[in-house]
């Protein structure tokens, strides 16, 4: 198997099933919703990412096969006056778990920012999610210091 870093094109198709496809898989995952994606709600998805000028997303293939993604935002360090990259989602696809994919994609993540002037790649993890923060740490990732919060107000 012959894993490989493909960049998201949401003008291509398949890149769009894909991309709706792993996040119901997320999404079903115990740690996502524990259910399905909501009736209607890919195509707003879809239309979202193609609106946001701020997406970028990887794809991890194994061979032929999508096997991962990483859903991420760019955005902007003031006080490093360098964009960084935010990985808003991070999916495995449940048959292609425990095969060095979420490694593969997270390095390829990595190498694209460091490749191409961002200043650092921040993530959010459940604190229940021991599985992806031991990927996390494996990749040098690590509470902030001093240790920030991830806050939300819903509206």
């Amino acid at each position: 198997m012959e894993l490989s870093i493909v960049q998201v094109d949401l003008q291509n198709q398949q890149h769009c099933a894909q991309v709706v496809k792993l996040l119901n898989d997320y999404m079903n995952d115990p740690m996502g919703n524990n259910r399905p994606m909501p009736a209607g709600l890919a195509p707003q998805i879809i239309f979202g990412l193609k609106e946001h000028s701020g997406f970028l997303g990887f794809f991890v293939m194994a061979d032929d096969q999508f096997a991962g993604l990483a859903n991420c935002n760019i955005s902007f360090s003031t006080f490093q006056a360098r964009p960084l990259i935010n990985i808003h989602d991070f999916i495995v696809a449940p048959e292609c778990r425990n095969m060095g994919a979420g490694h593969f994609l997270l390095r390829g993540v990595i190498n694209y920012a460091s490749q191409n002037g961002y200043c650092r790649v921040n993530l959010e993890v459940r604190e229940d999610n021991a599985n992806a923060k031991s990927l996390y740490r494996k990749m040098g990732f690590s509470d902030c210091v001093p240790r920030m919060m991830f806050w939300e107000r819903k509206l």
